[in-house]
């Protein structure tokens, strides 16, 4: 297959802006509540850029935004969408135990099978945290009866990464068939570079591009990700927020909508889904 006419994974991790991982030390999650919601017309948003764009992406969605705004999942899921787990309220997998985790993915799926009226067969890790420090992780998501996750980042960082992961699809397990869909990085002379999210927003868009490039060169789909709240410069600030990630949160929020668009326009996208299934015949 031409590098040209591989299906690269477009991907949007639902959640409200306060409940990201640079400010889990600064919001607590019993304070949620008190915070005005903007997940719904953010997701709408990109909903309306992805209409515009002509393409289709996976959602992996919180189960407490699903549990929050159910009728927000149906709208993902008329438009084509494919719905997909996120966990349920953002805990990082490598702060919990194995039943622990398994019981997050039981109710997560649950509440968005029942809101979506669709069966949920991919996962997030939120903060990308499956690595070395979970091997339970990939068992008990094959055990679960998912198809694929996208929980890996192959990069070192401050809050997550497995830098010896590989950089393509492969199978975590021998006797199951799940896939690990690692998110895309760029790589130079055996530097690896995170490319989505705030990355995608602060650095060149021609990283990006490279990345993408140099994964569909080798046969493989890319996936790249960023987040609803990424698309409003209008959000509310989080005060008391450590100065960096104020800057990862905050920088060039207006200039997200333009980049994606450009970003959608210059590669061929898909829902993950569709990369995964693709994948598995390579690996076959």
């Amino acid at each position: 297959m031409p590098p040209e006419q591989v299906i690269n994974g477009l991907s949007v991790d639902v959640e409200e802006y306060f409940q990201v991982g640079a400010f889990e030390t600064t919001i607590r999650k019993a304070d949620w509540d008190s915070y005005g919601s903007r997940v719904v017309g953010n997701t709408q948003a990109v909903l309306d850029l992805f209409a515009e764009s002509g393409v289709k992406a996976t959602f992996f969605t919180l189960g407490w935004v699903a549990a929050q705004h159910p009728r927000l999942i149906r709208a993902i899921v008329d438009a084509g969408h494919e719905i997909a787990s996120h966990g349920w309220d953002h805990q990082r997998v490598f702060t919990m135990d194995a039943a622990t985790f398994r019981a997050d993915l039981v109710r997560t799926r649950k509440t968005l099978e029942d809101a979506g009226g669709q069966p949920v067969t991919g996962y997030r890790a939120p903060s990308f945290s499956i690595d070395q420090r979970t091997p339970w992780a990939h068992q008990e998501l094959a055990e679960a009866g998912y198809t694929y996750s996208s929980s890996v980042a192959p990069v070192r960082h401050d809050h997550y990464g497995w830098r010896e992961a590989p950089r393509y699809a492969f199978r975590p397990l021998a006797d199951a068939a799940l896939i690990e869909l690692p998110v895309t990085v760029a790589e130079f002379a055996g530097r690896r570079m995170a490319t989505g999210g705030g990355f995608f927003r602060l650095l060149p868009a021609a990283l990006t591009d490279v990345a993408v490039r140099q994964v569909n060169a080798e046969r493989h789909g890319a996936i790249f990700y960023f987040h609803p709240w990424e698309v409003d410069p209008g959000q509310p600030r989080v005060a008391g927020a450590p100065f960096k990630s104020r800057l990862r949160h905050y920088a060039r929020l207006g200039a997200m909508a333009g980049k994606l668009r450009g970003l959608i326009a210059r590669h061929d996208w898909g829902r993950v889904d569709a990369v995964a299934a693709a994948e598995a015949g390579i690996l076959a």
